[in-house]
């Protein structure tokens, strides 16, 4: 295979290569940290690149090759790992100047599954300072870049991961969800995102600012197999963490080809009314077509039943309220080193009265109830993603379909009403603007079974596949 074709080749296809001497973990090593090299100063999808560390994990990976050793799910795989997640001698910044030299002593428990199955880590990929945003900026330098369109933002906060692998810095990527931190990046960077069910993924029940009540770590890739494959490997309960699942996951490749038909699915293109783009509600409603090309039936969801500026406020009250437990010494101490507007955020919540937190907690089981109630009339339920396409960096929307919005929350009403009530949920490639910007198909599952969302997400993928659909480099 050539270069390039290695470069956009699915995850699951190189370790087979691998696996078979067609080539070499070191080879397949190179040629991403090649690319990286070129392509990242304009993209500014990784912070840390771990070169060295990467290249002696894959010359250990050939060498068990060629003993005829057992071969982990990813074994000889490069892999990019967000930066939010701590990677033994490997430097993790969390996006952060009060990280910028820190040098994890041992990975956290995702991190050790990926290494477990075999996975050769790159480096650490973009993130807004301790995930706290939508997009991909911080103050440790350029903001990350959409390699569809350099003035574009990447999306967040997962922005690195994403924007990488559409532009072939890594064929798969580890991702972390708190409010569509997954699914946002991948709508606006054309690729697949997986936000598993709340607890799925275990992970250290400790901070520092982990939005613990709602986040997930999960796949972002460019198939749908390979974000099954991704998420075996991650998910799985864990005794330092009290809140994941306690089951076993299922084989969530087991049904990959077992088609939608006789699927009832609904469609929401607004979730009860909130401004969307135009060229996105067509997007989704044509992928809603083809679901019933697939033999699905799909229904209109008229009666939402969201109250959408109460939901945001319940998520705003609690995503902060974990900030300020857990950055508000570091804020109050070093507040000239923290990006001003989380800075600001955290100083207002910690002057909230506890009551204000105990309203928040009650009006989230009436969401949850909501959710749950609006999800369990289907097998699946579809929205956008986004309410837009990417935009430029730094010109978050303020109207969208000419209704004024607010500029933080106004882009993105559909993801973090997921993390909110736990479902799992997928950002699937749908489309393109007339401008030539991906547009994410949003699937939401049943709770704890991404099974299904994979299922549906392979199906669509066979249909209509999108992996071919490269940006041009630059």
């Amino acid at each position: 295979m050539s270069d390039d074709a290695l470069a956009f080749a699915p995850a699951w296809q190189l370790r087979d290569l691998v696996a078979r001497r067609e080539v070499s973990p070191v080879a397949l090593a190179e040629l991403f940290l090649r690319r990286i090299s070129a392509l990242n100063p304009r993209l500014n999808a990784y912070l840390t690149v771990a070169a060295d560390q990467a290249l002696a994990a894959a010359r250990h990976a050939e060498l068990a090759v060629a003993r005829r050793e057992p071969l982990g799910p990813l074994h000889g795989v490069p892999i990019a790992i967000k930066d939010l997640n701590s990677t033994q001698g490997i430097r993790t910044t969390r996006g952060s100047l009060l990280y910028k030299d820190y040098v994890p002593p041992s990975d956290d428990l995702c991190v050790a599954r990926i290494r477990a199955a075999g996975a050769v880590i790159l480096g650490k990929t973009n993130t807004p300072e301790f995930g706290h945003s939508g997009t991909t900026e911080n103050l440790l330098g350029d903001a990350c870049r959409n390699p569809w369109d350099l003035t574009r933002t990447s999306g967040g906060s997962s922005g690195g991961a994403a924007s990488g692998l559409a532009a072939g810095l890594h064929p798969i990527a580890q991702g972390s969800d708190g409010g569509g931190s997954i699914r946002m990046p991948a709508s606006m960077c054309g690729v697949y995102g997986l936000k598993p069910a709340q607890g799925r993924v275990a992970r250290s029940y400790v901070a520092p600012g982990g939005w613990n009540v709602f986040a997930q770590n999960g796949p972002i890739t460019r198939t749908v197999r390979d974000a099954a494959l991704l998420l075996q490997v991650m998910a799985g309960p864990d005794p330092f963490d009290p809140t994941a699942i306690p089951e076993p996951p299922p084989d969530f490749s087991a049904r990959l080809d077992a088609g939608v038909r006789g699927m009832r699915i609904g469609l929401s293109v607004d979730m009860g009314g909130v401004p969307v783009d135009p060229q996105v509600c067509d997007s989704v409603r044509k992928a809603a077509l083809a679901f019933e090309a697939l033999g699905a039936s799909v229904e209109e969801s008229r009666q939402v039943g969201i109250d959408h500026e109460q939901a945001k406020q319940t998520f705003v009250t609690l995503w902060l309220a974990d900030y300020a437990l857990t950055l508000g010494d570091a804020v109050s101490q070093h507040g000239d080193a923290v990006t001003p507007w989380l800075r600001e955020l955290v100083l207002e919540a910690m002057a909230w009265p506890a009551s204000y937190v105990a309203r928040a907690l009650h009006d989230l089981e009436w969401h949850r109830y909501r959710m749950d109630a609006l999800v369990r009339r289907y097998d699946l339920l579809l929205t956008p993603t986004l309410a837009v396409p990417a935009f430029p960096v730094g010109r978050r929307p303020s109207v969208i379909d000419g209704q004024v919005v607010d500029s933080n929350w106004g882009f993105t009403p559909f993801t973090y009403l997921v993390n909110m009530s736990g479902h799992p949920a997928a950002s699937i490639p749908c489309g393109f603007t007339t401008d030539g910007l991906p547009i994410g198909l949003h699937l939401i599952g049943h709770r704890n079974d991404e099974a299904t969302v994979l299922q549906a997400s392979a199906a669509f993928e066979a249909a209509r596949p999108w992996a071919h659909k490269r940006p041009t480099e630059r």
